[in-house]
Order: C-alpha cells, then structure tokens, then sequence
C-alpha cells in the first residue's frame, strides 16, 4: 500500500515570514498615520506628500537596519554558543553524552533507549545533536540577519507606497479619508495574507492588525489636529 504525505509545515517560513509581516504592517502604520496626522494639522497636499515620502525613506532604512542589528546578535549568540559547546563535546565527550541523553528521559524514553539514541546521534552528529536538542537551534530557525532586514525594508516600501499613492491621486479635501480607507483595507489584505502563509486563523488575524492600524491613525491625527489647531 502507497502512502500519501499530506501534512503541510510553515514553521519553515518563520525567518522571513516575521520580517515581512513586521516590515508591511509597520510601512502602511506609521506612513498612514504619519499622513493623517499632518493632513489633520491643516497642512497642503505638497508638505503631505514630502512627510509620507520621507517616512516611507526614513522607516525602511530603519527597518533594514534595526532587523539587521536584531538578528545579527541573535546571531552572535547563537555562535558563541555553539563554539562553547563544541568545546564541550572535545573536552567531556561522556557528559555531554548523558547531558543529551537526559534530555531524551525527559521527554519520555527510557534511560536505555534514550541512551542509545544519544549514541548513535553524536557519532553521526554531535554538535548538530546537541545544537537542536540542547539549544534549540536548527536550520529552521536560525538567525539569517541579511535575509531579515532586506525582507523587512522591502516588505515596510510595499507596504508605505500605498498610503503615499493615495496622496498622489485624491483630492486634497479627503486626503486624510482616502488614505486612511486604503490602508485599513491594505492592513487587512496583509493580515489576510499573512495568516494564509503561515497556516493560521484568517479572521484573527484581519481583525488584529486592522483594529491596532485604525488605533494608531485615529491617535495621531488626533495630535495633528489639536497641534494644527494650537498654531492657527
């Protein structure tokens, strides 16, 4: 009898995935609040424009550059540790051995097998054995910081081009409606998206990421329009 595989896994996904959600969901945010709030203080469609520009330059910058910085320490950790349990293994082969293979006890086998196990395990693999079951770290999920930042610098570009656009092609009198409008549906295209691909709740995941953007531009064109009013 043929077997079919018909599991799916997404945590495969997960570097990437984090950085490019983060990356869209904060461009459409912070640029669309940006626009509202100064659209909100009385400012003209030329000064709108610059500030949602020069947010969507500055934020994917710093998003590129905060990913990298993030990710590149976990990163350093990750090596640092795993050079101290290289180490390890060269230094007390028969601890690390029963270190490992206690770790097998513990989720559930027996001390021979898990002795066993941990036998065959480090003479085919030690320090991968040992990188995954002590530490956690595998090529699933180990730090990529050049994949992180240009994922997330991309992902904010796409994601503050949209309020920007609508910038460009409303009328000056709804600026602040339009672009709100347009991001709110982008924010739940990307939640939408975002739980496909990583195999979640859709619903949950619109909902979630739609009601925190409508928070975070209802209170900055909040400030804008009491600063605007304060000026005039």
């Amino acid at each position: 009898m043929e077997w079919t595989h018909l599991e799916r896994h997404y945590v495969d996904r997960i570097g990437w995935l984090r950085a490019a959600v983060l990356g869209a969901n904060d461009g459409i945010v912070s640029t669309a609040s940006l626009i509202a709030g100064v659209a909100s203080a009385g400012a003209g469609q030329p000064e709108i424009l610059l500030a949602g520009v020069a947010g969507l330059v500055a934020g994917a910058m710093s998003m590129a550059a905060g990913e990298y910085v993030s990710v590149s320490s976990q990163a350093d950790a990750e090596k640092s540790d795993l050079a101290r349990e290289a180490r390890g293994l060269e230094a007390q082969p028969e601890f690390e051995r029963r270190e490992l293979a206690q770790i097998y006890v513990d989720r559930g086998l027996t001390a021979d097998l898990a002795d066993e196990v941990a036998v065959q395990l480090m003479e085919h693999d030690a320090l991968g054995a040992h990188a995954r079951d002590e530490l956690g770290i595998s090529h699933v999920v180990t730090a990529r910081p050049i994949q992180a930042g240009l994922a997330s610098a991309a992902a904010f570009t796409a994601g503050a081009a949209l309020p920007v656009a609508s910038v460009l092609l409303a009328p000056y009198e709804i600026i602040t409606e339009v672009s709100t409008g347009v991001s709110l549906v982008a924010l739940a295209v990307l939640g939408a998206m975002s739980a496909r691909t990583g195999g979640s709740p859709v619903m949950r995941a619109v909902v979630r990421v739609t009601l925190w953007g409508a928070l975070a531009m209802a209170a900055t064109a909040g400030v804008g329009y009491l600063f605007g009013a304060t000026v005039v």
